[in-house]
């Protein structure tokens, strides 16, 4: 698969890679951390008394809906959402709301298995039990010294979103975090 290619009125080309791209999965019968496709992401933030917004961006299916803050959402999919389409959707959502695409500058990955909350808990002061932390539920959070979204996608798997710039920092500390459980 060729990447991309970006041209400019100066010749230069950019080329844009997947941070993760030259990452392994990584796994053992405890733990598994995968790099996830980058595909979309776009930040929704209501505006002032917008009633019920997160119901609106479920209904209007473009993609995961995880909660970030009062008022703000993450749209996912690992599919790229084409430029015609988002700026359709993004047209949907105003007055209600405003939206910024943030996929090439978020990166997503899953950590998963029967020890990932151990596993996260060395990283995370986020209270990870199932109980306290369902399934769908999301939380901004520092692992480590790196700021990310965390969201538990099944019982014992959760999705992290994170700024690319930290991407390859946060996922060696996510396998030297996991070493123990392999």
């Amino acid at each position: 698969m060729s990447e991309p290619r970006l041209d400019f009125k100066s010749g230069y080309q950019t080329v844009l890679r997947a941070v993760l791209s030259a990452k392994e999965t990584v796994f053992s019968d405890a733990i598994r951390l995968s790099p996830l496709p980058e595909g979309t992401i776009i930040h929704v933030l209501a505006a002032q008394g917008a009633a019920d917004m997160e119901s609106h961006l479920r209904a209007l299916n473009k993609g995961d809906v995880r909660a970030v803050s009062p008022g703000q959402w993450f749209i996912v999919r690992d599919e790229v959402m084409p430029h015609t389409e988002m700026a359709a959707f993004f047209t949907q959502l105003k007055p209600q709301a405003t939206a910024v695409d943030q996929s090439h500058g978020r990166v997503r990955m899953r950590i998963e298995g029967r020890m990932v909350e151990r596993a996260l808990a060395k990283g995370t002061a986020v209270d990870l039990s199932i109980k306290a932390f369902a399934v769908g539920q999301s939380a901004m959070t520092l692992i480590g010294h790196i700021t990310a979204h965390l969201t538990r996608v099944e019982e014992h798997a959760f999705e992290i979103i994170v700024l690319r710039g930290f991407a390859e920092s946060l996922w060696d500390d996510l396998v030297r975090i996991s070493l123990e459980f392999g």
